[in-house]
């Protein structure tokens, strides 16, 4: 159980009902919610402890469109925001939309015993900071590193940009209480580079929601023809690797001599025209299908007819020390993986993945070409995979390392949020949401 209260001997923990709740608020400025799965899964664990549980986000494009909504019990605030184009001025113009924004539904929202902050950008400890200015406690969630991002998104060195995120991190680890890394690799940063102690920083691994991954009977229809099928499904951003994954692809065709394959490439993002364009001047316009963002259930049919599943995020500063949800999906599916050699995979995929030296697209191509031509191998390294997600890598442990976090948050906190609910419940009711169709 969870540890203070006022009188420092009754649990925080437990059912929603048993006494009145604490409450959380959850920022997120870069996706909706509940779309984006780990917030979601966060929400659940804390309303399941007993938090009365609010997220600040913006509004998704085709799904997560009301402005309120209550969906199993989380209450969820919405406000449009235009994603960035154009540039820094672009991201200047976003962000600070997102923090009026945030500023304002907060006020909204109320007292609250706890903010929980979700990066990108490392901003949002501004709002943060004029809650804790209230009595609340400050849990910073790092899901990027936003230096290492910029590093490897934009190609501009350390710049006067670099050096601005690198002072904006500084100061979100400075005002959190405590600290949330995704793996071990961002707990080093957070206590190397933020200055943090050891014990103010809690590892809460990513996990898949592993309800929403059981695989179905294969549709041999989605292999186009072809014996084999591989499959990419993530972001597809310029640090992402899709260019990497279409030229081994190509190398696959004309180096290996393999056209015995179709490939599915699932999801969307600022680079998915680009990468159509780069499949077409490599020829593999027959060969490889974009799908853009489809939901669960077709996600999962392309996922259980996979013979292969594809991580080709290059090597780079971001990359290497990072956790890559889509590994942990194709885990969950029982599927084998094809990545290069990068820290934070290894860790998380151990030998459900055959790894390639890193940006080695020839290599890449001959391991693909080397698990087509070995079902059992395939079979093996699916089944590791699975024990994985549902062993060490569950999010049964990242509930407990969740919930440890507001404890070590909370110490010693005199709740300042009695009676926020029942005013907050008085407003217009939202409308009741239900589960979504995943993004990509």
């Amino acid at each position: 159980m969870l540890g203070d209260t006022t009188s420092g001997d009754a649990p925080l923990g437990g059912r929603a009902g048993d006494r009145p709740g604490r409450r959380a608020l959850i920022l997120v400025e870069n996706l909706s919610v509940p779309f984006d799965r780990r917030v979601w899964q966060e929400c659940t664990t804390l309303r399941d402890a007993g938090w009365d549980v609010h997220v600040i986000c913006p509004r998704g494009g085709k799904r997560d469109t009301e402005a309120e909504a209550v969906v199993d019990g989380v209450r969820i605030h919405r406000y449009p925001l235009r994603a960035a184009t154009g540039g820094p001025a672009g991201y200047l113009r976003e962000y600070g939309a997102a923090l009026w924004h945030t500023a304002r539904l907060a006020r909204r929202v109320g007292p609250v015993d706890v903010v929980h902050a979700c990066n990108p950008p490392d901003l949002l400890f501004l709002p943060a900071l004029w809650l804790k200015r209230r009595g609340a406690r400050f849990v910073f969630d790092q899901h990027d590193l936003i230096p290492e991002l910029y590093l490897s998104r934009f190609g501009r060195g350390k710049d006067l940009l670099y050096r601005a995120v690198c002072a904006l991190e500084r100061m979100t680890y400075r005002a959190a209480d405590v600290v949330i890394a995704t793996n071990e690799s961002y707990k080093d940063v957070a206590v190397r580079r933020g200055g943090r102690r050891p014990d103010d920083v809690f590892v809460v691994r990513s996990a898949p929601a592993t309800d929403r991954f059981q695989p179905v009977p294969p549709e041999p229809e989605l292999k186009r023809g072809k014996p084999h099928l591989l499959c990419y499904l993530g972001v597809m951003g310029p640090q992402d690797g899709v260019d990497y994954a279409l030229r081994a692809l190509a190398k696959l065709r004309d180096e290996v001599g393999r056209t015995d394959w179709h490939a599915v490439f699932v999801g969307s993002g600022d680079a998915f025209e680009a990468m159509v364009e780069l499949s077409r001047s490599l020829g593999l316009d027959e060969q490889v299908q974009f799908t853009g963002r489809i939901a669960d259930a077709d996600l999962v049919r392309y996922l259980s007819t996979a013979d292969v599943c594809l991580s080709p995020d290059p090597r780079n500063p971001l990359n290497d020390v990072s956790t890559m949800n889509k590994v942990l999906e194709y885990m969950a599916m029982g599927r084998p993986i094809v990545s290069f050699d990068l820290r934070e995979a290894r860790v998380s995929a151990g030998d459900a993945a055959l790894y390639a030296p890193a940006n080695d697209e020839a290599a890449f191509a001959g391991l693909v070409a080397r698990l087509l031509d070995d079902p059992d191998e395939r079979a093996r390294m699916g089944k590791i995979g699975q024990e994985r997600v549902t062993g060490q890598l569950s999010w049964r442990n990242s509930q407990t390392a969740l919930l440890a976090a507001y404890a070590a948050a909370c110490r010693n906190h005199t709740p300042v949020s009695a009676g926020a609910s029942v005013r907050a419940g008085s407003k217009a009711g939202p409308k009741q949401g239900e589960g979504r169709a995943v993004e990509r």
